[in-house]
Parts: C-alpha cells; sequence; structure tokens
C-alpha cells in the first residue's frame, strides 16, 4: 500500500520542521539507509523548509515512522502532535495537491513542482523508486500540468509576499540584478524570501535581532546576516527592503532613509513595511527615489486576486479527484495482474496438451476431421471443468456470487 507521513507548515512549527528535515547532502545516504533496513519497498522523501514528508510503498506506515525518530534523534512522543499520515487513497489524493501548489504556503505557488522532481531524481539515482511510486509521481506532474494549463489557480497574487514581488517588479526591470534586505526573521519574512530568492537576486541579507536566526535563514539562500544595531551602515547597500519586525518603534526612520537615499546618489530604492506597528516611518514615502509600500497597500492586491483564485482552487480539487480515482483504478488493476497471468500459463499448458495430443493422432493415419473435432471437445471440457466444477459444488449465496462473477466474465445472459 503507498502511504505518505510526515510534517508541514501547517502541522508543525519552524523549530520541528528544522530537526526532521534532509539536507540535500543527506539525502541519498538517508534514502538508502531506509530502503536497506527493508522497512518499505520502494520510498522518496520530499524536504523543504515548508515540509518533509516521506512516499513510500510499505506493508505499513509504523516503521517508517520509527526508523525517522531514531534516524534524527526525535522522540516519538516529540514528533506525534504534528505528524500526520495517510493511506490510500488519501495518500494519493495528498501527493496530486502538493504538486499542483494547493497544500503550499502559497496557494498554487509552483516551485513545490520543482521540489517534487528534485525528490523523484534523488530516489531513481539511488533505485528506491519503483513501480507503484514512479506512477503516483509521473501521474502527480500530468495532473500538476493539467490544473495549470486548466484553471486560474497561478494567475492570481493571493499572498502578500507575492505581492511585493509584484510591486518590485514595478520599479524595476527584474528583481534578478537587485540586493535585497531583510529586515527580521520571522513567519512573514520567511515566506517574502521564498518568493523573492525564487527570482536569483545579486545579493540577499538578513538583519535581525538575533544573528543566528538570521544567519539560518540568510544561508538558505547563499545570503549573509547582520546586526539590526548595523542596519544604519548597511541601507544604502540594497535595492530593495522587505521588513516585518514585532518592534513598538519604527526602526526606519526618516533620517536614516534620507542618508541612504543621498549614499545612493538617486537611485531608487524600494521598500515594503508589512509590520504592525509600522517599522518604516511614514515620512520615508515621500523622499524622492523611494517607494514605500504598507500592508494595506499588499492588502488591496491580494483582495482582487483571491475570489479568482478560490474558484480556481475548487476547479483544481475537481480535477485531482477524477485523477486520484483513475489511480485507484490502476492499482486495482495491478493486483489481478498475478491471476490473469496464471489463468493465461493454464490455458497454456491444457493448449500444448491437447495439441501434442492431436498431433499424435494424425501420425497414426487418424482422419483429419476427427482429429480436430476431438480437439474442439477435449479443449472445451478441460478449460470449463474447473469453473464448472466449483460452480457445482458451491451452496447458496456462494454459488450466487459465483453465478454472478461467471455470467460477467464470460458476458453472459440468464438463460443462456
Amino acid at each position: 500500500m503507498i502511504f505518505t507521513l510526515g510534517i508541514n507548515h501547517h502541522s508543525a512549527p519552524l523549530a520541528i520542521r528544522e530537526r526532521v528535515a534532509f539536507g540535500a547532502d543527506k539525502l541519498h545516504h538517508a534514502l538508502a539507509e531506509l530502503a536497506h533496513a527493508r522497512v518499505v519497498r520502494e520510498v522518496a522523501i520530499l524536504s523543504t523548509c515548508n515540509r518533509t514528508e516521506i512516499y513510500c510503498a510499505a506493508e505499513s506506515p509504523q516503521q517508517v515512522i520509527d526508523w525517522l525518530s531514531a534516524y534524527h534523534q526525535v522522540t516519538h512522543d516529540e514528533l506525534a502532535p504534528f505528524l500526520y499520515v495517510h493511506d490510500q487513497p488519501s495518500a494519493i489524493r495528498h501527493a496530486f495537491r502538493v504538486a499542483c501548489g494547493l497544500d503550499s504556503m502559497v496557494i498554487g505557488e509552483p516551485q513545490i513542482l520543482g521540489q517534487v522532481k528534485d525528490a523523484v531524481r534523488a530516489a531513481e539515482e539511488v533505485g528506491t523508486l519503483g513501480t507503484q511510486l514512479h506512477k503516483l509521481f509521473q501521474r502527480a506532474f500530468s495532473v500538476a500540468k493539467e490544473v495549470r494549463s486548466t484553471t486560474a489557480i497561478g494567475a492570481n497574487i493571493v499572498s502578500m509576499a507575492a505581492a511585493g514581488v509584484h510591486l518590485a517588479e514595478r520599479i524595476f526591470d527584474s528583481v534578478a540584478g537587485q540586493r535585497i534586505l531583510f529586515i527580521g526573521a520571522g513567519e512573514m519574512i520567511e515566506l517574502c524570501a521564498a518568493h523573492f530568492c525564487a527570482a536569483k537576486p545579486k545579493q540577499v541579507t538578513v538583519a535581525n535581532r538575533t544573528v543566528e536566526r538570521g544567519r539560518d535563514l540568510a544561508e538558505r539562500y547563499g545570503g549573509s546576516a547582520i546586526r539590526l544595531d548595523e542596519l544604519p551602515d548597511h541601507l544604502a547597500q540594497h535595492d530593495i527592503v522587505v521588513s516585518c519586525t514585532a518592534s513598538p518603534l519604527p526602526i526606519i526612520g526618516l533620517g536614516m532613509a534620507e542618508r541612504a537615499v543621498k549614499a545612493r546618489r538617486h537611485r531608487p530604492i524600494f521598500i515594503v513595511d508589512l509590520a504592525v506597528p509600522r517599522d518604516v516611518e511614514e515620512e520615508v514615502g515621500e523622499l524622492d527615489d523611494v517607494f514605500l509600500y504598507t500592508v494595506d497597500d499588499l492588502a488591496q492586491i491580494v483582495e482582487s486576486g483571491m475570489e479568482s483564485r478560490q474558484a480556481a482552487v475548487v476547479e483544481a480539487e475537481g480535477i485531482i479527484g477524477q485523477r486520484v480515482q483513475e489511480f485507484i483504478g490502476w492499482l486495482q488493476a495491478r493486483d489481478t495482474v498475478p491471476v490473469i497471468r496464471a489463468l493465461r500459463d493454464s490455458a497454456e499448458r491444457i493448449r500444448r496438451n491437447e495439441l501434442e495430443h492431436a498431433l499424435k493422432l494424425l501420425g497414426r493415419g487418424e482422419a483429419p476431421e476427427k482429429v480436430v473435432e476431438q480437439l474442439s471437445q477435449r479443449l472445451s471440457n478441460k478449460f470449463l471443468h474447473a469453473p464448472t466444477s466449483t460452480l457445482n459444488a458451491a451452496e447458496g449465496e456462494d454459488r450466487q456470487d459465483l453465478q454472478a462473477a461467471v455470467e460477467r466474465l464470460f458476458h453472459l445472459r440468464s438463460g443462456d
């Protein structure tokens, strides 16, 4: 059976997600160890900043949970409140929803599809991806393509972070060539960093009161961290500033902003202030070459896209529901393969034996017409002997079930 188990941004805080994450340098080893332990038949691991999920074909998920706990040295009691486990068909639906971006922090975001493909590629390299999971993920990629091409799931901006990127692209030709400063290291800044850094900016800096936490975020995107009190010396070096802290007083005042603008020699600076109360004094927005947007400004953009995005989500869920049923049908069809193979093998043995018998009769000089007639009768009798004997021996409901099955298998009608 296919299982999915793990934690994500819906179920677990960052502190827990960090403890069970698989870095790129450890992923191959983890896959190999899990497969070597014979806990699973097939396995792939998806590990991002927002989720760690194990997709597997196994008898039971419990041994996988035990392995995950032992591998990361996280006790069951610590893990249990945040862990979710899906079996069929929920595991299939979950895989499709993840690939489509419906389970993401930002509904419909496209980055997750690439991350799922990376996870599949890693499993293929280690050799832990078998027939079932290979088919599951290929279907997931197909469903994601269908959802994106037939719905507006990714067409409208429905997050503050996405709105911030949208506005920045109005000021600069491309975010890719800019230097970005994030002030704070909370969940909103994490989300903004994921969006802005997807555009591959030239430089990333995180300013935070706790440098260690700021460094953790910065290192995910190849950036650096500074202390919050170093901000006046670094502000002018950045083209885009995104701030969201819990400070009761503004962090960027008018004087600091004026000095930065002067040092930049009229090159524009784009500032997004998502904090409440504000991190940036309101007067900063009146300066030439400063483009300041508050949480209310971004909320207007988000609101305009929300209604159409929700309609697209409903459409996407409908598509996923259909494709889940189709995949379950494929799995069920696989269950009949051994029976079909055995049935064909049995028929082939009978055919060969009767053909050999007929050829011997012909070799003795028997009339061909008689031999062919006898061959056909013997084949019919032997093919039908087992089912007719079973039907005759059956009683009660068992006989009724067998009769119904025979009628379906041989396309019979009552009385035929």
